[in-house]
Order: C-alpha cells, then sequence, then structure tokens
C-alpha cells in the first residue's frame, strides 16, 4: 500500500511540475528551426523546411492562419481532408 501511494504521489508531482514549467505532451508538426508546407494537388502531403528556405514544389506555404503547429490540433485536422490547388485555393479531397 505504500508502495501505491509513493508511485501516486510522484505521478501527481510530475504532473504539477509539466503544469507550471509549461512542458506539454503535444508533438510539433515541426522542428524548432523549421515551418510545414502542404503538396500542391488533391492527395496533398506535407513536409517541413528550413527556416529562412523557400519550399520546392510540388510544396507551398499552407495558407495564413491555417498552419498546423501540432499533431492533431484544429489545422492538421483540417488538412486531411482538404488541399491547396495549382492556384492555392483550398480544395476538398
Amino acid at each position: 500500500m505504500r508502495t501505491r501511494l509513493m508511485i501516486v504521489l510522484a505521478v501527481l508531482g510530475l504532473t504539477g511540475l509539466m503544469a507550471t514549467t509549461g512542458c506539454s505532451l503535444r508533438q510539433s508538426i515541426c522542428g524548432s528551426d523549421e515551418y510545414p508546407v502542404i503538396a500542391v494537388g488533391p492527395q496533398g502531403g506535407s513536409s517541413c523546411v528550413p527556416d529562412g528556405e523557400e519550399p520546392s514544389p510540388p510544396y507551398v506555404r499552407y495558407p495564413e492562419g491555417k498552419v498546423p503547429k501540432y499533431v492533431d490540433d484544429e489545422w492538421d485536422v483540417y488538412w486531411r481532408t482538404h488541399g491547396i490547388d495549382e492556384n492555392n485555393r483550398v480544395i476538398d479531397r
């Protein structure tokens, strides 16, 4: 019983520490020195490009304000059913 109590207290302490330090379990779409891009066409697909570099075809930047930052965030989920056409218009897949 004492071991269980110690485990529960350790988990609660770790959870509290993570909450106060801003540590997150969310997985970023790209690394800290990169930004996400999307492939043109209905098949879509995404990649990451180093900051300061432009994406090379078939990739383009996501529309402003619709850039996914974390796996399963609002925009990551949105782009699973949408794409970008050759005129940079949002299309359904």
